[in-house]
């Protein structure tokens, strides 16, 4: 199965309310564009985005004079496909790189990681993991696990040890090692919890100042399933540590895969990779008029 085909396998319960607006011969009316609204509003992305692509949607069709629904899929594709802020660089192939993975207990950070691990190790990149999950049970062994997987080291310490501290050697390791990919997997936090970003900060802040032979890039990875609870969460992590982009995971078990563009909208975060299973394969890199395609069903 090629990526795109993965894609839209993955986003097929995302498509289907959207698809309702899209049958055959259906009218371009009043109630086509109220509908519109409001099926991206119920897509969790949120009413702003909505309102912002119907109304130029609605432009675009009275100066094409595009009377059917299935006329405009192409270009509610491509018009969703621009609320997505382009990335700067890829922080997993503009290498030297370390990434910090951040998010809440449940999101696929660890597997995210060994995952990435797995394709650098194949691509033939020097790469690194560094476990700074060092409290929760058996984070530092869930860890190892992938990290045999990909075959690829892990760099942790005892658990209870200072997760700064842990950043600050795994850095100092892969620099000895000339890696040239680090991935740390930090512990869970609830985006709540005051206390336990500001010791997040503190890990951010040590390693971006203890990396200086490559930047240092913050990732937050979000699961799709949460809704709009993930841009609640998704705000105070990035107030917390100034996030540089997005990994969303689980895209494949919503029926709103429209929560990904409000984050990344409202934020104006790219999306670097987007999970839409649990095969190496179904973390992709993420293309923003592919994934709205797969979206709305454009070319199915």
């Amino acid at each position: 199965m090629g990526l795109l085909d993965s894609l839209k396998a993955g986003l097929k319960r995302s498509r289907e309310a959207i698809n309702e607006i899209f049958y055959m011969g259906g009218e371009v009316d009043e109630d086509f564009w109220e509908d519109l609204e409001d099926t991206l509003v119920m897509g969790d992305m949120g009413a702003e985005v909505a309102m912002r692509v119907t109304d130029d949607l609605r432009e675009q069709a009275a100066r094409e004079n595009l009377t059917r629904a299935d006329q405009l899929r192409d270009a509610l594709a491509r018009r969703l496909a621009a609320e997505f802020p382009a990335a700067g660089r890829d922080p997993f192939t503009d290498l030297p790189s370390c990434v910090l993975f951040v998010g809440i207990n449940g999101a696929g950070k660890t597997t995210t990681v060994g995952k990435l691990a797995g394709r650098a190790r194949e691509a033939g990149i020097p790469c690194v993991i560094g476990g700074a999950d060092t409290f929760r049970a058996a984070a530092i062994e869930q860890l190892e696990v992938w990290g045999q997987r990909a075959s690829v080291d892990v760099i942790t310490r005892d658990r209870g040890a200072d997760p700064a501290s842990v950043c600050y050697d795994v850095v100092e390791e892969a620099e000895r090692r000339g890696s040239r990919l680090v991935l740390i997997d930090t512990a869970g936090r609830l985006h709540t919890s005051s206390d336990l970003m500001r010791e997040l900060a503190k890990v951010v802040n040590v390693t971006r100042k203890r990396c200086q032979s490559m930047p240092v890039s913050v990732v937050l990875v979000i699961d799709a399933t949460t809704g709009q609870n993930g841009l609640n969460q998704a705000h105070e992590f990035n107030d917390a540590l100034e996030l540089d982009g997005l990994i969303v995971t689980k895209l494949d078990g919503t029926a709103k895969g429209g929560i990904a563009l409000a984050i990344s909208s409202q934020l104006s975060l790219p999306i670097y990779r987007i999970g839409v299973g649990e095969a190496l394969d179904d973390l992709q890199t993420f293309d923003a008029l592919d994934f709205c395609r797969a979206l709305v069903g454009e070319g199915m």
